[in-house]
């Protein structure tokens, strides 16, 4: 019969393969350069975007050493006896001097990414060695005229550091009477720019560049992209509003592809190019490949479906007639009609003997799986209750060593102390009710850590009922809470401002977390209610995964312990800040419950 189940199996395989092969050979050649295209984009955006912080990390850094030396006692000191008519002795600004040598020294030494200093004055005095020419190098001139404070890169045979230099230059400024004296030159290796830039090539042929708005290039080598196209492309990336984008340029019966990006630092330009034939060259050659491989696999393709077809028709047609006892529930029915399917050793008959075992240990199987089910939530919530934010634990670890290289002893045993009561209260997991004062406790340590990392970014105030101490609640509460208002006051301000409160009002237990952030609009506050209501149901509470625990996994640890005795309130406004209000309705005698860690 024609519309047997083996013919049909042969017609589909037939027809689900030739027709994807001829859209394949007819339409693929276009999609595929497209989808090239647009995944190169995608990277090399990436990647600059990569670039840019780097570059940003790097002058910052620079800015800071800059302003560092620029603070210090000792460039104050220095610039008020180096001159002669400051009445000091010779020896006393030779000694001075040394001294500032000195404090150079030890910032480059101490620098990761081998940074030097320098400090001179404008008639080329410094504390490296006199360049009595320093007006007409090209560094000194583009600082100068151009009012730029990154300069290209250069070679300063009167600087420590060797080899080609891009420099940070920040005024000398005496701050007594703000008048500038000379320059304080911040060198770092041009090779780190280089290096990294390298990274971001496209193509076996591409070149990428880091210019100025003339087109000129800040590092070293010369410019392999045709004059036209760069004056081209500059033109239309100078004149435009865009920050980042890809031009195509023709030039001499070639199309180039054209990535740039305004870095925010030196008016500095990103620019990477290829040509349409380099970029495309190796997928034209992988496609030819495939057209004539998808021909040989479709041939093989038809011929091993027709034998499939014919070997597995028999035992599965069996098979559905066993399974419909099972259907029935007919367990035993089931068990005696399997011997009479005959199938070979091949998946089909692995498939009857997995189906007879199943018939066997159905119900023992659902019992066990229950169980184990029960026990894998139980150690997911534990694993739950361990987790601690691995980017806090390593920024606590960085303040520590910042604060042991400055010798601040106290401070590196404070952050100690805080670290410590945090490990230890997040590793007993005997029991994840305590009160609400220990956890207090655990957020004090926490807040306290903060504040030592942001120093005077952060304000953080805690408003405590005294009444509420000995409440009993689940753990890790507010700290998610807490690290989402940092993470989102942060993210487009500077400073943050944090305000912790408990009450109790009316046999209800408040919980509020307040900031001064971001905000979200009307709409996207809808938009996560929406997700938080559905994320309640109890099969998705355990489902987050992350370096920390969420919002959602706070409402639905709560939901699921207090029920319809929990209840919670968001408020926020675009640019103004968040407001996260949990409440939790009490019986008479919970306040003087203990918790398991009391």
């Amino acid at each position: 019969m024609f519309f047997s189940l083996r013919n049909r199996l042969l017609l589909v395989f037939t027809c689900l393969l030739t027709i994807p092969f001829i859209i394949f050979s007819f339409l693929v050649p276009s999609w595929f350069s497209s989808v090239i295209e647009d995944q190169t984009k995608d990277l090399t955006v990436e990647m600059m975007d990569q670039y840019s912080l780097y570059i940003e990390s790097i002058t910052t850094q620079a800015e800071e050493l800059g302003k560092q030396i620029l603070v210090n006692p000792t460039t104050v000191q220095w610039l008020k006896t180096d001159r002669v008519s400051s009445g000091v002795t010779k020896n006393e600004r030779l000694l001075i001097r040394n001294q500032m040598k000195n404090l150079l020294a030890s910032m480059t030494v101490n620098n990761s990414n081998g940074m030097s200093i320098s400090v001179m004055h404008h008639d080329g005095t410094g504390i490296w060695g006199n360049n009595p020419l320093l007006k007409q190098e090209e560094w000194y001139k583009e600082f100068r005229s151009d009012n730029k404070s990154l300069v290209s890169s250069h070679k300063d045979p009167y600087q420590p550091t060797l080899g080609n230099i891009n420099s940070y230059i920040l005024p000398l400024i005496d701050m007594s009477t703000l008048s500038s004296y000379g320059i304080i030159k911040v060198n770092f290796p041009t090779e780190l720019l280089e290096k990294a830039l390298n990274k971001n090539k496209v193509g076996q042929k591409g070149h990428a560049y880091l210019l100025n708005s003339k087109g000129e290039n800040t590092l070293t080598g010369e410019i392999h992209i045709p004059k036209q196209v760069l004056t081209n492309s500059l033109s239309t990336i100078n004149n435009g509003e865009n920050v980042s984008g890809l031009l195509e340029v023709e030039f001499n019966d070639e199309s180039y592809l054209v990535f740039y990006q305004k870095l925010t630092v030196g008016g500095w330009i990103l620019l990477s190019e290829v040509t349409k034939s380099d970029l495309f060259s190796n997928a034209n050659d992988l496609r030819h490949r495939m057209l004539t491989i998808s021909g040989f696999v479709f041939i093989l393709t038809i011929v091993a479906s027709y034998m499939l077809s014919s070997n597995i028709i028999s035992p599965l047609g069996k098979l559905a007639k066993a399974m419909k006892y099972l259907e029935r529930g007919d367990f035993a029915g089931a068990k005696r009609y399997m011997p009479t399917i005959k199938s070979q050793n091949n998946e089909v008959g692995f498939l009857v003997n997995v189906f007879r075992h199943t018939v066997d240990q159905l119900t023992h199987r659902i019992e066990t799986e229950y169980e184990a089910n029960i026990r894998r939530r139980d150690a997911e919530y534990k694993a739950l209750l361990l987790q601690i934010n691995p980017h806090f634990m390593n920024n606590t670890l960085e303040i520590i060593g910042g604060l042991a290289a400055q010798g601040k002893s106290r401070e590196v045993m404070n952050v100690s102390v805080y670290l410590g009561r945090m490990m230890r209260y997040s590793l007993n997991t005997q029991n994840d009710v305590v009160t609400l004062e220990e956890e207090m406790s655990y957020i004090r340590s926490y807040t306290n850590i903060l504040k030592m990392r942001y120093v005077d970014s952060i304000s953080i105030t805690i408003e405590e009922d005294s009444q509420a101490k000995t409440f009993p609640i689940i753990k890790f509460i507010l700290q998610p809470l807490i690290e989402n208002a940092v993470k989102y006051s942060f993210s487009e301000k500077s400073s943050a401002s944090i305000c912790i409160k408990t009450e109790i009002v009316h046999n209800h237990l408040i919980l509020q977390v307040e900031d001064k952030g971001v905000g979200m609009s009307v709409t996207l506050l809808a938009k996560l209610l929406q997700r938080e209501t559905v994320a309640h149901e109890p099969t998705n509470v355990l489902q987050s995964r992350g370096t920390s625990i969420g919002l959602r996994n706070v409402l639905g640890r709560l939901k699921l312990y207090y029920g319809e005795d929990f209840s919670y309130h968001i408020e926020s406004k675009k640019d103004i800040g968040t407001k996260i209000q949990l409440s939790i309705k009490y019986n008479e005698g919970d306040l003087g419950v203990k918790g398991a860690n009391h």
